[in-house]
């Protein structure tokens, strides 16, 4: 990884792969205010990072544009920032990850709460990839 900088072939785009992450292939865990569903697979061909991330902030929560677009950003952050907590073991353990991000509150949470509960988020993804791959 090159940085600290966001790539835009980090984020989750394809139909296909989100559909597979909500149709029922998908694990999800919950630090309030975020919720993480995420799947794991093999690397596609060409993939450099070895995960891609969507983030959902819900309309009938966060009822102004202002607000939603202020919330993506500061989870956004907090994803660039900590994402070096997941890297690490999805490449030891050659496996990529498809991981959605939903946040859940009515209210607008500051930095500091959403950067602590990324943390957790994705600590207990890379627990979860490890034992993905001592299950198969």
């Amino acid at each position: 990884m090159q940085g600290l900088r966001l790539y835009k072939d980090e984020k989750l785009c394809s139909r296909t792969a989100v559909g597979m992450l909500f149709g029922g292939d998908g694990k999800a865990t919950i630090a309030y205010p975020l919720r993480a569903v995420y799947r794991f697979h093999a690397p596609r061909e060409g993939q450099v990072h070895p995960a891609k991330f969507l983030i959902a902030i819900p309309k009938k929560k966060i009822r102004t544009a202002v607000g939603r677009v202020l919330l993506r950003r500061r989870t956004r952050e907090a994803y660039r920032l900590n994402r070096d907590i997941l890297y690490p073991v999805l490449q030891e353990s050659n496996l990529a990850a498809d991981i959605a991000f939903i946040y859940l509150s009515t209210e607008k949470m500051d930095y500091a709460k959403i950067q602590e509960k990324m943390q957790e988020l994705l600590r207990r993804i890379a627990r979860d990839s490890q034992q993905h791959i001592a299950s198969l």
